[in-house]
């Protein structure tokens, strides 16, 4: 459901349990400060646990993805420092073992049967769960929590979390994001161009302005 027909839109590739995917979202927010007409976020789901998931959905957590204790000291580094650059206060750095997919088919869901500005608050919900209160966005009762927060029926998000051809549509979503060439994230697109990773407010001003 959408009651923003006719707005300019940025398209956004992104995973909950990617810290980069939450500081780019306040990176774009401190470019839309700068916009006399926000852009819509025309969201895309992808999965960072794709090479870990079984056939079920679940996440086999002993399945080697080539990421060792050296790439996750140097991504927390990386979230340190763009924390400070973008002024972020974030209780965790990296959340390793959160499974996103249920916040992704609840978002899904939501972004289905809500107007855009309460999937909005659903969404930046989802990602302070997370990032600024510690809590595990793969346990439906916090997605509850976020929901009522956010003036969402609870009861969708519950239907949600256990409807299993949501889960394959989903999954779907996050085969398409690849087939679009989206092998990591956040990826910003706009006008057939775009921009990967937590990009300063002023990048994002150049790939949608061209300035």
């Amino acid at each position: 459901m959408s009651d923003t027909a006719g707005r300019e839109q940025i398209t956004v590739f992104s995973d909950y349990v990617c810290p980069f995917c939450y500081l780019g979202r306040h990176s774009l927010d401190q470019y839309q400060e700068t916009r006399e007409e926000p852009l819509e976020i025309d969201w895309h789901p992808f999965d960072l646990r794709s090479q870990k998931r079984n056939p079920d959905g679940s996440i086999d957590h002993s399945v080697d993805d080539g990421k060792d204790e050296e790439y996750f000291e140097q991504a927390k580094e990386n979230v340190r420092r763009l924390q400070e650059e973008y002024d972020v206060e974030m209780d965790l750095e990296l959340s390793r073992d959160v499974d996103s997919l249920p916040a992704q088919m609840a978002a899904v869901r939501v972004h289905d049967e809500y107007d855009y500005e309460t999937w909005l608050t659903f969404d930046w919900g989802i990602f302070e769960a997370l990032w600024t209160e510690g809590r595990d966005i793969g346990d439906t009762d916090v997605l509850v929590d976020v929901a009522e927060e956010a003036g969402v029926d609870p009861d969708l998000v519950r239907e949600a979390v256990d409807d299993d051809d949501l889960r394959e549509r989903v999954r779907g979503m996050f085969e398409e994001a690849s087939q679009q060439g989206v092998t990591g994230v956040p990826t910003f697109a706009y006008d057939g161009y775009g921009a990967r990773g937590a990009v300063p407010p002023e990048q994002l001003e150049r790939l949608v302005e061209g300035t």
